[in-house]
């Protein structure tokens, strides 16, 4: 199945593993593997907070959160080690391991992505050189002054560097800033994601799409016969299956059972079942149906945070004296919004659709589904959601 432009914002961390070499040295696949974990934990416990359709770069938080790392000091930063499963790794090493993943995609080309790094902070609230030069060095940001107390120009300003950072593809991250905000992470990021396999838009027709068991909507469906990577996970009762895209990441659609609850099946996806979906893959003739969609998330992510064991450092008694944060100085805000398309664009020279003698099996996403988009090389997550309602940002 192929798709077309894949568009993410984040706000508050891009991390997007994608290695510029195969990722079999140990330190980097330790990294991978603690940022997936903590990217699923984080995805379970945001998506168990709605009924609705749920958009989450999960690898931008864990990013954002290992870049504040280098701000905290004393317990506060034992306790975001810990909550980000970095406890035992210099931080030093988890910042050079980054840089490796996030380098040029294996077999060369560059990755359609746009993307910048900020710390907006309160006059009074000023981080240090130092750690402006670190958040520079490692992780591509800047510290920005900024005045909460005019909530209308802080969210315009914010606003103003998003559309800057990411060619004007996003125009509002921020709608309302709280005045009493001393320190603000944010990144943004632009990323145009091409499936190898891209629909014909004249075979695109509306179809039913089966929200719940009281709404059916009517939206458009898109179809291609090919060979594609599919398997079915008895446990879970789904089907999963894999669309590659032509800068080294595919997407993993998650499709239960007509019986099986979306919620229910969150609940039990972890680093541990992706992997085990993407061993389980085996290539099959099959003709796919799925809706074309645009989805447009923005969350605050303290209350999701805080289950994961981050809490100092959204106190009053936060440690960020590693970035000279005056007395009182902490993170008020964690925003994150992410928008993502799926149409039928894809490769300039996307090649025709195969032949068969005879129809293939149809799979047709035509109730709520799963979706994961991951680094096929390193195996790092960039993005987790669920489509509820494609009539629906």
């Amino acid at each position: 199945m192929s798709s077309g432009p894949l568009t993410l914002l984040a706000i508050l961390g891009l991390a997007v593993p994608l290695g510029s070499q195969p990722a079999a040295d140990g330190a980097v696949r330790d990294v991978i593997g603690r940022s997936s974990d903590f990217s699923t934990r984080l995805y379970r416990a945001l998506a168990s907070r709605s009924d609705d359709n749920v958009l989450l770069c999960t690898a931008s938080v864990w990013r954002g959160l290992a870049a504040l790392l280098g701000a905290t000091g004393g317990a506060t930063r034992e306790e975001l080690r810990t909550a980000l499963g970095l406890a035992g790794l210099d931080p030093q090493n988890i910042s050079d391991a980054l840089s490796t993943i996030t380098g040029t995609p294996a077999g060369g080309g560059a990755l359609n992505l746009r993307q910048g790094t900020a710390l907006f902070t309160e006059a009074s609230a000023q981080a240090s050189a130092q750690f402006a030069e670190l958040l520079r060095r490692d992780y591509g940001g800047s510290v920005k002054s900024l005045a909460f107390d005019a909530p209308q120009d802080a969210s315009e300003a914010i606003n103003a560097w998003v559309r800057q950072q990411t060619g004007d593809r996003v125009q509002d991250a921020v709608t309302d800033v709280d005045p009493r905000t001393k320190w603000l992470l944010a990144t943004a990021a632009s990323y145009q994601g091409r499936f190898s396999q891209a629909f014909n838009a004249s075979a695109t027709a509306d179809e039913r799409f089966y929200v719940d068991r009281y709404h059916v909507a009517t939206v458009p469906m898109m179809l291609r016969a090919d060979k594609y990577f599919l398997a079915y996970d008895r446990s879970l009762r789904a089907g999963v299956l894999k669309l590659p895209m032509t800068d080294g990441a595919a997407a993993l659609l998650v499709l239960p059972d007509e019986d099986v609850d979306i919620g229910a099946l969150e609940e039990q996806v972890s680093s541990e079942k992706i992997r085990a979906w993407i061993r389980q893959l085996k290539k099959t003739k099959l003709e796919v149906q799925l809706p074309r969609f645009f989805l447009d998330r923005t969350y605050s992510l303290g209350d999701a945070l805080r289950t994961l064991g981050v809490v100092q450092v959204f106190g009053d008694d936060a440690d960020l004296s590693n970035a000279g944060g005056p007395e009182g100085a902490k993170v008020s805000q964690v925003l994150h919004k992410a928008v993502a398309t799926m149409d039928e664009s894809g490769p300039g020279d996307a090649a025709a659709a195969a032949a068969f003698s005879s129809p293939p099996p149809r799979l047709t996403f035509n109730r709520p589904f799963h979706f994961v988009v991951y680094h096929q090389t390193s195996g790092g997550l960039l993005l987790m959601g669920r489509l509820r309602d494609p009539t629906k940002k």
